[in-house]
């Protein structure tokens, strides 16, 4: 089967959303003391959350991704490899550049820290820097479980799918009337696994060809999002909001998986036609410079801000409105101009990064097989750890890098990296 350009399409539109989704909300302030803040925009300004209907395009990421697995596993299984092979292989290709980011922006914090730079500061920055790591120990766990996600999903076809998200149902009303947090926890598991489980059934036709059902399930869907807002406790906005008591992402509520079931359906239901649109060059030329940097967007989206702030902010030359009024919306427009600007010029410095480090993907031997998972399943556990905790911390959370966090992804990346023994290559 040939490469499918929609699932392309969906991971660059959904990367491009994810930046301009976190450039808009993010508002910048100048003390009167010279110290930098970022206000809330989302609690602030609160009709902003409905903005979250646009921007939270996770659920494509897991349907997406869901599709290129179910292929990917399925080559390996059928090649005569193991499980733990392929997960490292995927394990690499996020560990990789993430480490390399990490490095990056934990040394920047360690050397403000030793110039004697605010705590307060570097805490902020810290968490900027590391705000979009959730995803990251989400899918890495789930592609752990992808080949036990892919049996059940070809044993019981849609109907593994169902039983995923009858779970996520009870662990969110578990959560919800304030049982064991770590019950709701689960739905970040179970919930973009739906997502995730629907794009197998992508890959191999059996929801594309259903187009009744993919209406049934996106008008469903939608429908229970709308009610869940209005008649239940759930707030609109599909990012964390710190003024909401209940949360549609920490951890995945009722609401988000309705969310998943709509945005998702909607996806499948256009794919016949988009496959087709982009069967024209011209447009496939736009998406396909997306799929070898997304990544990397992902990754450093949010350091123009922090130099756009040091440029602009930090001398006081910044235009100041009050935020949210039409004057700060009127300068959006600009602000996301000159992130891009910044952006761009970030993407060329870090190409011999990204050149190094599909080098040292090779050199890793990611196709090899497995004969010890242990120290894969220990090094993802650690790896999974420190990324979990700088998601929920930031990556300076008292102003200066925790060494137990830097050490545990250190570690757990380089068992994860460390190439099989000779005689695990050795022909049988």
């Amino acid at each position: 089967m040939g490469r499918v350009r929609y699932v392309d399409f969906l991971r660059g539109v959904a990367i491009v959303l994810v930046v301009l989704g976190h450039w808009v909300i993010t508002a910048l302030v100048r003390h009167p003391d010279g110290t930098i803040g970022a206000p809330e925009l989302l609690a602030t300004v609160e009709w902003t959350q409905w903005l979250t209907l646009v921007f939270q395009i996770m659920p494509v990421f897991f349907l997406a991704g869901g599709h290129a697995a179910a292929g990917s596993w399925r080559r390996h299984r059928d090649g005569g490899g193991g499980a733990a092979g392929w997960v490292r292989g995927r394990a690499v290709r996020l560990l990789l550049p993430t480490a390399a980011y990490v490095a990056v922006a934990v040394a920047g914090l360690a050397a403000g820290r030793a110039a004697g730079a605010d705590r307060g500061l570097l805490a902020m920055v810290g968490w900027a820097l590391a705000m979009q790591f959730w995803f990251l120990p989400v899918y890495l766990m789930i592609s752990v479980l992808t080949p036990w996600l892919y049996a059940a999903y070809r044993r019981w076809g849609l109907g593994s799918v169902a039983a995923l998200a009858t779970l996520a149902v009870v662990a969110g009303l578990v959560h919800l009337v304030g049982g064991s947090p770590w019950v709701g926890a689960a739905n970040y598991v179970l919930v973009w696994s739906v997502a995730y489980q629907l794009g197998f059934g992508w890959q191999d036709g059996r929801l594309t060809a259903r187009r009744p059902l993919l209406v049934a399930v996106g008008a469903g869907g939608a429908g229970a999002f709308a009610a869940l807002v209005a008649y239940g406790p759930f707030p609109v906005s599909l990012i964390l909001v710190s003024t909401e008591e209940v949360s549609n992402t920490d951890p995945p509520s009722l609401a988000m998986l309705a969310w998943v079931l709509a945005q998702c359906a909607l996806c499948l239901l256009a794919a016949p036609a988009m496959e087709r649109a982009l069967r024209a060059e011209w447009l496939w030329r736009l998406i396909r410079p997306l799929g070898r940097v997304s990544m990397t967007l992902y990754l450093w989206h949010m350091v123009p801000v922090l130099v756009a702030a040091a440029a602009f902010y930090l001398p006081d030359v910044a235009p100041e409105p009050a935020v949210g009024s039409g004057a700060w919306w009127a300068w959006r427009p600009v602000w996301i101009a000159v992130l891009t600007l910044f952006l761009l010029g970030l993407l060329v410095v870090l190409r011999p990064l990204e050149r190094g480090l599909l080098r040292l993907g090779g050199a890793v031997l990611p196709h090899a097989p497995v004969l010890r998972p242990v120290p894969l399943l220990a090094g993802l556990a650690g790896a999974v750890g420190a990324l979990t905790v700088w998601a929920g911390a930031g990556l300076a959370r008292d102003g200066a890098p925790a060494v137990w966090a830097v050490a545990a992804f250190a570690v757990g990346t380089a068992l994860v990296l460390v190439p099989p023994a000779r005689g695990a290559l050795a022909p049988k």
